[in-house]
């Protein structure tokens, strides 16, 4: 195995034997938990403000490790907050390393595993990590500036894990090639006119796009989806992979993707009242192992800031007003942002519903869009 710094050897040593971790991820007993959270209490809120904390983080080390979810190593939210940290941060040697969030916490689980623990923060779409996490006793009990501020959705009570922003999936098509006769619905998807012009994000693959396609499973009918399947719709890796087809006028609708319902043109993103889509707030949580705590608390302040959370879409704060015709998010019941959660937690349903989607869909093909960072990305 590639060697990894030592002081990443020294921070991990002690804490993975003590909590018994193995290969599977073993979990600490109650009274263990207990203790370690009582231990690594979150107190009050950060009130230190921005500047104080970047300073104090470039005292600490000046660095930065962030493994984060998505599609695209260069490009999409975690990249954009790749360029707006450092922009804000220049002093902060910033790492942060985009991969699908099902790669990111097997990884993290193997290096705590084999003590080779690299990143500070995990910012990722498997929300149940970050519970299972918090009852091992891996995460930071931490309270970020505006932590009451936040949804009670959106953050745990003692700190382990906060939501930084607000993601959604649905479908979308092209304005002006749907013309007339756009689909309004999902039931509108499985309509023969749209035969060969759809593209979709594989449930199969991402485990927010499996939910959504749950859904729809669960409110139309598993008819609805042997019928979408006669569609023939074309399926690749990444749910900004429907939208790219859109955009690119070789598809005229996307299924599984995220969007602004707020833009009209030359895509509409579709969020119809009374038919399901999905929103959660992605989380992230700073590891109580992290190496550079500091600048991990920075980012987390950073990323619920209203510098940062004041924008053209919904936002985890409860005092930041969404733009003009929107609603804050957990007020659409149809955003099932109660749902994803629950969702994710249940694993052997999720295994099965995969499956399932294979038999109508075929298997996942593709190389994984962002790339094959490796074990140890970041080290």
């Amino acid at each position: 195995m590639t060697s990894l710094p030592s002081r990443r050897r020294l921070l991990t040593t002690g804490a993975g034997a003590a909590l018994g971790l193995g290969t599977l991820g073993a979990t600490a007993s109650p009274a263990a938990a207990a203790s370690t959270a009582a231990a690594h209490g979150a107190g009050p809120e950060e009130t230190r403000s921005l500047d104080e904390l970047y300073e104090a983080a470039v005292a600490e080390s000046g660095k930065l490790v962030i493994y984060a979810g998505g599609d695209l190593a260069n490009s999409g939210s975690g990249a954009g907050a790749r360029t707006a940290f450092r922009q804000r941060f220049p002093q902060i040697d910033l790492d942060l390393i985009v991969d699908y969030s099902k790669y990111h916490d097997a990884r993290v689980d193997n290096q705590f595993a084999t003590d080779t623990l690299v990143p500070d923060v995990v910012q990722l779409q498997t929300l149940h990590d970050f519970t299972r996490w918090k009852r091992q006793g891996r995460l930071l009990h931490y309270k970020p500036a505006g932590f009451s501020k936040l949804h009670k959705k959106f953050r745990d009570p003692d700190g382990a894990w906060v939501a930084g922003m607000v993601i959604a999936f649905s479908y979308l098509y092209d304005v002006a090639a749907a013309g007339a006769d756009a689909p309004q619905t999902p039931l509108d998807l499985v309509d023969p006119r749209w035969k060969g012009a759809i593209a979709s994000s594989y449930p199969h693959d991402d485990d927010a796009v499996l939910y959504l396609f749950a859904l729809y499973a669960e409110t139309y009918g598993w008819d609805w989806v042997a019928d979408f399947a006669a569609q023939q719709p074309q399926f690749a890796r990444g749910s900004f992979s429907p939208g790219t087809a859109v955009t690119a006028k070789e598809k005229i609708i996307g299924v599984g993707t995220g969007g602004s319902p707020l833009i009209t043109t030359p895509n509409r993103w579709m969020m119809p009242d009374g038919h399901p889509f999905v929103g959660w707030g992605q989380r992230i949580a700073i590891l109580k192992q992290a190496a550079n705590p500091t600048a991990a608390k920075l980012y987390l302040n950073w990323q619920l800031s209203t510098e940062r959370q004041t924008s053209n879409s919904w936002s985890v704060r409860t005092d930041i007003a969404p733009p003009t015709g929107l609603k804050p998010i957990w007020e659409y019941p149809n955003a099932n942002v109660d749902g994803f959660p629950r969702f994710m937690e249940d694993r052997a349903q999720v295994e099965r519903l995969k499956q399932t989607f294979a038999l109508y869909f075929g298997e996942v093909k593709g190389d994984p869009t962002p790339g094959w960072p490796g074990l140890h990305p970041g080290a």
